[in-house]
Formats: C-alpha cells, structure tokens, sequence
C-alpha cells in the first residue's frame, strides 16, 4: 500500500481556526457513513444518540492534555525557541524528554531560559533524535513546586498549523481538552472527543449505552509527516498506554452478548487493536504502543468509529481508509470540502458506520 493513495488536495480555508463553542460541543456537524450501503448523512454531532442502543459500549481516551508548550531563549545568543515537553524521566534529577525548534543549534551543554526574568532553566545534557533532547531543569524548590511552576508558565499546544494562523487563546486549555479527561499525560488531543457534550453523556446514560475509557498519552508522533512511500515501512512514535480489566471485560462482555462497540478517535482504535489477545477479544494492558494501522486490515473489536476530518496523508486518515474502505472514504472527502464540512483539530466529525 503506497502513501501517495491517500493524497487529496484540501483548501486551505476549511482548517477550522476557532476552537468549538464550549457549550455546544455536540453542535458540530456529523458526516455519517454507511459502510454496507456507500451512503452519506449529514447530520449533527448530538445525532449520535441516534445510532447506538441500549448496551452498546463507546470507548474513549481519557488522557488529558497538559500545558507542555513552552517559549524560552536559548544562552548568551537570546535566539527564541520553542519547547515541547514530552515526558518527565525522573523526579528527583528534574530530567525531562522534550523537543525542541529549532533543533539545529540546539547543543548537549546549552541553557535554555524561560520566563520573562528567566526564572526557570534547563540545561540539555543528550541528544535523542534529531529534534529530541533531554534537559534538566535547574530549580532550587520541590518537585510539586518546579511542576507548579511549568504549569504556570505553559501553554496549551494546540497544533503548530493554528499557531501559525493566531495566537494561544485563554478559551484553548478548555476547547483542546475534552470534557472527560483525567489522566495527565498528552502534548496532544483526542480531538475526535472534543464534540461531546455533558448532556449528549447523560443522554447516552440515560439511553443505557455503557461508557468505557482507556488512556492513550498522545505524543507529537501522532501527527508528525508520514515519509516513506511503502506504508509497511512507517514507524509510529511510541505512546504509553494503559487499558484496565474493568474496561476490558466491558468491551468483551458485550461483544459476546452482539451489542456494538463504538470506538472515539483514532487513538482509542490503535490501542484497542494493540490489546486483541484473540480476535474479537481485548485484554488489560500497560505499555507503550507503536501500532499503525492501514489497508488491508481486519478490525475486530470496533463497529463504529467516530473521526475527525484529516490531512491528506496523515496516519489518522489512513487507519480511516481502513476501517472504511479507500474509495469510499476518498469520496466522503471529496463531498465535506464539497459541503464546507470543517478540518482538522477544531473541524467536524464522521461518524462510520
């Protein structure tokens, strides 16, 4: 399967810049695609209490988004940089895993300063790929206190393709976030999560649809430029993962008893595919996956997925393409920028069927 398939040229003005309304999440449109029929709905988000029933089970990422973007300077130069924490590698040596732009200037030995009286600094003591560092941050407080204060200067990482359009807004840390996350650990969202709402939960609740959560620590891998024409040579950065016993025995129980899964995100879907003991079977699990998923594949757990409009060539549209099928998605892109249907992190949704 060659990368070049799933080229499509995409307008740049249907990039969605403004993040959803807050409190109308699930007033975002809703492409809905019939796989056994190559039909196409349009419809609203909130219309996903329309197609699942009584003990059908949606599982989600829980992982929460934490402010990991940081603005600094680097030593005796003043040259601005940009600092993605990815990771922290251990408490008490302050190490932490990060990625930096511009890397090339970026040296095992510099200071890094941030703030605007530089009240914090990190000094780089490795080199781990071509834009990764380890740095240790020089602080004379407690752990929870040097924590506090990266927090405190940090910013939400929405997308580099939004920054490049506006500046961080206050209403980001709310919109890139959804409004079931609690495990801290991601430098990037779920965005097919973001269009729920409190009350499209408690209608599903009420409807008795069953909700399950796992976590999956989105990195910026999840989004970095596919590079390899022969797709069977992509390798996908490593995320921690954790999915419990609990979710695990939701999901098999009702697969048993031929109730639908309906899995959020791409995310959700690699890590359900990454924790198949058996086909049709999930299992605790706690680790990292690296799992990518394209043409041909066979899906096991899922029977519906819920997706975001992406780029062209992206890994999110190819495990689309999959679940799908590549002709079928390619027209449903083709009708959404046909009918203005939105991009990307604050875009839309589809919902495959």
């Amino acid at each position: 399967m060659k990368l070049s398939h799933f080229k499509f040229n995409l307008p740049k003005e249907l990039i969605a810049e403004k993040p959803i309304d807050p409190d109308n999440r699930d007033e975002s449109r809703l492409m809905v695609l019939h796989r056994d029929t190559h039909t196409i709905e349009h419809k609203l988000f909130k219309d996903l209490i329309d197609y699942v029933d009584k003990d059908d089970v949606v599982v989600a990422n829980n992982t929460m988004v934490f402010p990991c973007l940081l603005y600094g300077e680097k030593e005796k130069t003043g040259a601005r940089i940009t600092v993605f924490l990815l990771r922290e590698l251990n408490e008490e040596m302050r190490l932490w895993d990060v990625v930096v732009d511009p890397a090339r200037k970026i040296r095992i030995g510099n200071k890094l300063y941030f703030g605007n009286n530089s009240s914090m600094v990190a000094e780089v003591i490795d080199n781990t790929t071509s834009r990764g560092r380890t740095v240790r941050f020089l602080f004379d407080g407690t752990h929870d206190e040097l924590v506090a204060h990266i927090k405190a200067m940090g910013q939400t990482p929405i997308p580099e393709e939004i920054r490049q359009l506006r500046d961080i807004k206050s209403v980001d840390k709310e919109s890139y976030q959804t409004i079931y996350a609690k495990v801290e650990g991601a430098v990037a969202a779920p965005i097919a999560g973001i269009h729920f709402s409190r009350e499209l939960m408690k209608r599903l609740e009420i409807k008795d649809v069953k909700w399950a959560e796992l976590t999956l620590h989105l990195g910026l891998g999840s989004t970095k430029e596919i590079e390899v024409e022969d797709l069977s040579k992509h390798r996908m950065d490593a995320e921690e993962m954790h999915l419990t016993t609990e979710t695990a025995d939701i999901i098999n129980k009702a697969k048993q008893e031929g109730h639908k899964i309906c899995c959020v995100g791409a995310s959700t879907m690699r890590s359900l595919e990454t924790a198949v003991t058996v086909p049709g079977k999930v299992c605790a699990y706690d680790g990292w996956t690296n799992k990518f998923i394209y043409p041909p594949y066979d899906f096991t757990i899922a029977d519906m997925l819920i997706t975001s409009f992406h780029h062209s060539m992206s890994s999110q549209y190819i495990m689309a393409c999959a679940f799908a099928d590549p002709d079928f998605m390619a027209e449903a892109y083709q009708v959404a920028i046909k009918e203005k249907y939105k991009f990307r992190t604050y875009g839309d949704a589809m919902l495959i069927l």
